[in-house]
């Protein structure tokens, strides 16, 4: 498990065992606590027990009640456990109480997400963004800092700063958060700059989104193999948010159909704020993406809860609107064929096998380039302009010269087959001449 310093630098520790604890007061948490312990074993984790109470509300001091607290400290004694991770995000004042009552460090969800995304972030922009979401979790908490948010050492069983130190910190973070939040400003220029490159060139972009896991990267991977890139493969790996840095690669399909494809950080629930708000500006790419493919891990029960977690997110980031194809992946392992009820296009496919990934393709090229039209041009020759404009934008599939001038066959938008009609000409009565 790894812990951040007092300068946000990543400290990593011993390996723990931990008890989980949630409450429950409306809805079911079966999923989340389950989730849960999904997170903390990707961040190293032994999850030795859990405790769920049912409460009307919170418990202010400690979250949990009076009773349960004993009973939570007597597990960990019994279970020998030397951390308790709490499913719900906890004031400074929860944290500072229940690490004293317990005797063990105590974190929260959040602290746990923290975690895991600075471990994996690798790019400079990446880097980042956790350390803005780490600030901002850790300012509201100076006045509970414990062992599980110490300044020193990484936390391990030392006691947070001193009051008349907390004003000092409290500067010293808002500042490091202006400056990171500005680095992160000229990070979106940079891309800005990127993103208006290649709406001039039209090249359409898809996005692939869902939950941590569901085989986002492992569909970008078999789509670089069919456009024959695979020496630009990004990383796969069967765990929780093995990919945090947004990818963009170039998908070549037959007949020179080109498009974007961007594969982007896994979705959580209870995803905390501060990292949506930090990494809003990579999310969003997808809000300028022409199509939105939504990977859904089919062997997994709970789905459902999963593509809803995940499309809370895309609205969250104003892309709810965005045309989507529902890609139910790990065919090869699901128990059943998932019942589509998402309303939009579905394809039920497997990344590892290749299992109809060609399907998956044939419906991306229907929803970007569907609405081109098959034409053949006869472009004099004193309008060049048309003819580079042409081979810019249109779908070019054969260019020849003729005496007349070139004679280009391919697919164009609507608007550009409207804007040259003048010049199509029939490619049967051409070829005859």
């Amino acid at each position: 498990m790894v812990r951040f310093n007092e300068n946000n630098e990543v400290i990593r520790n011993e390996e723990y065992t931990a008890i989980l604890a949630g409450i429950q007061l409306r809805e079911d948490i079966s999923y989340s606590m389950e989730e849960l312990a999904g997170l903390a074993e990707a961040d190293g984790v032994t999850v030795a027990g859990q405790m769920i109470q049912s409460l009307e509300r919170p418990n202010t001091a400690t979250l949990i009640g009076k009773g349960k607290v004993e009973e939570l400290a007597e597990l960990c004694r019994n279970m020998e456990a030397d951390m308790v991770i709490f499913n719900d995000e906890l004031s400074g004042v929860q944290l500072r109480n229940l690490e004293e009552a317990l005797e063990v460090r105590v974190i929260d969800r959040t602290i746990l997400i923290l975690d895991i995304f600075a471990d994996r972030a690798v790019s400079r922009e990446g880097k980042l963004q956790v350390e803005l979401a780490q600030l901002q979790y850790r300012m509201p908490r100076l006045t509970g800092f414990g062992r599980s948010l110490s300044r020193l050492g990484g936390g391990i069983g030392t006691r947070g700063p001193g009051e008349k130190k907390l004003e000092t910190d409290r500067r010293h973070i808002a500042g490091r958060i202006d400056d990171i939040k500005a680095e992160l400003a000229r990070i979106g220029k940079t891309r800005q700059v990127q993103r208006s490159g290649r709406e001039k060139s039209q090249i359409p972009v898809v996005a692939l989104m869902g939950y941590t896991n569901s085989g986002k990267s492992a569909i970008m991977n078999r789509l670089l193999q069919l456009s024959e890139r695979e020496d630009k493969t990004v990383s796969s790996q069967n765990m929780l948010f093995a990919t945090l840095d947004t990818q963009h690669r170039k998908i070549t399909l037959e007949q020179g159909s080109e498009f974007i494809l961007i594969d982007t950080v896994g979705f959580v629930s209870r995803l905390p704020h501060s990292l949506v708000e930090a990494f809003k500006s990579t999310l969003e790419e997808v809000r300028y993406a022409d199509l939105l493919i939504h990977v859904v891990d089919s062997s997994y029960e709970n789905r459902d809860f999963y593509m809803e977690v995940t499309n809370k997110v895309i609205e969250q980031i104003g892309a709810g609107d965005k045309d989507q194809i529902v890609a139910y992946n790990k065919m090869d392992i699901a128990k059943s064929v998932p019942l589509d009820v998402s309303g939009h296009e579905a394809v039920y496919l497997s990344a590892k096998t290749g299992e109809n990934v060609h399907v998956l393709v044939e419906k991306i090229r229907e929803k970007i380039f569907g609405g081109r039209v098959e034409m053949t041009l006869l472009i004099p020759y004193q309008r060049g302009d048309i003819t580079s404009y042409l081979c810019e934008n249109a779908q070019i599939f054969s260019m020849e010269y003729e005496e007349e001038g070139t004679l280009l066959h391919g697919k164009l938008e609507r608007e550009d087959a409207l804007r040259y009609g003048s010049f199509a000409v029939d490619p049967g009565e051409k070829s005859e001449e």
